[in-house]
């Protein structure tokens, strides 16, 4: 656990970067600090490592004062990720995860055997230990990052925006891959973003912070979205804060039923609207329409899918992206369940609205 005792940081010239901030942030769960530019954010998580020091207060790790521990040997035992990678330009992708665990004593072949490891964690294949920062993708250098940061098994990870600078398409692969990551680390993590959306998908406490320093707010995402504590926590976290709280609710397995058949059985009599084809396992394969023949996977029509454990805020955007209003629906395993429309939404929707 990570505590924040009464902590303040004043600059020489008078300005308040963060004021009196009390905090406990859970052992072994994400905590996302947002907020606005200049609120304190990024420096309340660089106190934490004391990459700034605090000018009044006291920050703990697990009961201990940071201020107990040398910098160097604090900073070893905490991974750090931030925006653009920070990678070693001049050493390989294996050579830049083994920086730490070097650094440790850590012997060499043990170093690269977790080097190697880790790039399976982050979702880079093993190839690219030889490759060098420049042959990189923006979004491979950081998933390298966060590889290099975990290298040491640290028991804190702070992360300042780390995919701020990243394209939306990049940007949400990483965001899914750490919202798949995070709960299998069992690592605390602290994650510093401006972005709301980022915040609700990642976080499982989210603190706001306000301009001055002010800690505004810490809450689950259900909490936050449903009880703002304030005017501006409120106009932060948007008007749109229902569409968002929709995350948190899963489709299930309320469906409209459709018509099937089988790969493969090109006499089936389809119905006019056409029908959903499926495999010897109930998967679903594709739409097919008169005409089509239904053992040809390749002239099936695709449709919007959505699993039964996905948001309801998927759910929505699916079918108000798919070009006939619906969204098939399948099981965690891909077999098919049935289809969802906004008449099937809609109550749940208006539910959700009236709670938020």
């Amino acid at each position: 656990m990570i505590t924040f005792e009464k902590v303040e940081k004043r600059y020489p010239d008078g300005t308040l970067a963060v004021e009196s901030l009390s905090l406990e942030l859970p052992a072994g769960q994400t905590t996302v600090f947002v907020g606005p530019s200049g609120c304190g954010k990024t420096t309340s998580l660089r106190m934490i490592n004391r990459m700034i020091e605090p000018t009044s207060g006291r920050i703990t790790i697990d009961g201990q004062d940071v201020t107990t521990l040398k910098k160097a040997e604090l900073r070893r035992g905490i991974g750090y990720v931030i925006q653009n990678a920070g990678l070693f330009p001049h050493r390989t992708v294996l050579q830049n995860i083994m920086t730490v665990p070097k650094l440790n004593g850590v012997p060499t072949a043990q170093a690269k055997t977790r080097a190697y490891e880790l790039l399976d964690t982050v979702g880079l294949p093993r190839e690219f230990a030889t490759r060098f920062p420049t042959q990189l993708s923006g979004g491979q250098q950081q998933r390298v990052g966060v590889a290099r940061a975990l290298a040491a098994s640290p028991k804190v990870l702070l992360m300042d925006e780390p995919f701020s600078a990243l394209d939306p398409v990049v940007r949400h692969e990483l965001q899914e891959e750490f919202a798949r990551l995070g709960p299998e680390l069992g690592t605390t993590i602290v994650f510093v973003t401006h972005d709301i959306d980022e915040a609700v998908r990642l976080g499982d406490r989210i603190a706001v912070f306000e301009k001055g320093g002010k800690l505004a707010q810490f809450a689950t995402p259900e909490e936050l979205l449903s009880s703002p504590a304030n005017e501006f926590v409120a106009e932060f976290v948007g008007k749109d804060r229902g569409y968002r709280a929709l995350s948190f609710k899963q489709v299930g397995t309320t469906v409209n039923p459709v018509a099937t058949i089988q790969l493969g059985d090109s006499t089936a009599e389809l119905p006019a609207a056409g029908a959903a084809v499926v495999d010897t396992s109930h998967r679903f394969v594709g739409w097919a329409r008169r005409g089509e023949q239904a053992d040809r996977a390749n002239q099936l029509e695709q449709r919007a899918t959505v699993r039964q454990s996905d948001s309801m805020r998927l759910a929505t955007d699916a079918v108000l992206t798919s070009h006939d209003g619906q969204a098939i629906v399948v099981d965690d395993d891909g077999r098919l369940l049935g289809s969802i429309d906004l008449a099937l939404l809609a109550p749940r929707l208006h539910a959700q609205g009236s709670r938020a």
